[in-house]
């Protein structure tokens, strides 16, 4: 599978269960489920998160294509939170995760986000590798950040990747402006 085969595009209502499905399969295995649909559905409805997928892109326009991938980012003044990024295992090292990233990466650049943050479990030395290569780096390692079953805790290794100086945006920063619509006139 080649990263072309694949279509990066905002969550919908619809791609909450599938979601929250993958969620639990491959990030909260082990942790007790927190993010099922209902929990999913608030985040692609809140406007201060962004909630991508990416899906197969040979499919038809109706069904949208198998959801192979999916990342949520949540916005805040100067900080934004990688709540949740992942991809199918049959799909990783295809570039899914880094073309997911680098369009949370964008997005917040433009709103004029300071930086974005993250948590991951301590022991997932495959996203730490990942995420460095993406341009974060270790700040705190959290003990018994994660709690699973039977009482069994988890430490989470926070990471940071710093977009800009925070503080206020220069006087001289404007928003991107949009083209203009010859037919609006």
């Amino acid at each position: 599978m080649t990263p072309r085969a694949i279509t990066i595009r905002l969550a919908e209502p619809r791609d909450a269960q599938p979601i929250a499905l993958m969620s639990r399969d491959f990030i909260e295995a082990g942790l007790g489920w927190k993010y099922d649909a209902a929990r999913v559905m608030r985040a692609i409805r809140d406007r201060e998160t962004l909630a991508i997928v990416a899906c197969d892109a040979k499919s038809s326009p109706a069904s949208r294509g198998a959801i192979n991938g999916f990342a949520i980012l949540e916005f805040g003044d100067e900080r934004a939170h990688l709540v949740l990024l992942a991809v199918r295992p049959s799909h990783r090292r295809t570039g899914i995760g880094q073309r997911m990233l680098e369009w949370m990466t964008e997005s917040a650049r433009i709103a004029g986000i300071a930086s974005i943050h993250l948590e991951l479990r301590a022991g997932n030395d495959e996203a730490r590798k990942f995420y460095r290569a993406m341009g974060f780096y270790e700040t705190v390692l959290v003990p018994g950040y994660y709690r699973g079953g039977e009482g069994r805790k988890e430490g989470a290794l926070r990471m940071l990747r710093v977009l800009r100086v925070p503080g206020p945006l220069p006087a001289a920063w404007r928003p991107p402006r949009m083209p203009e619509d010859p037919k609006a006139r």
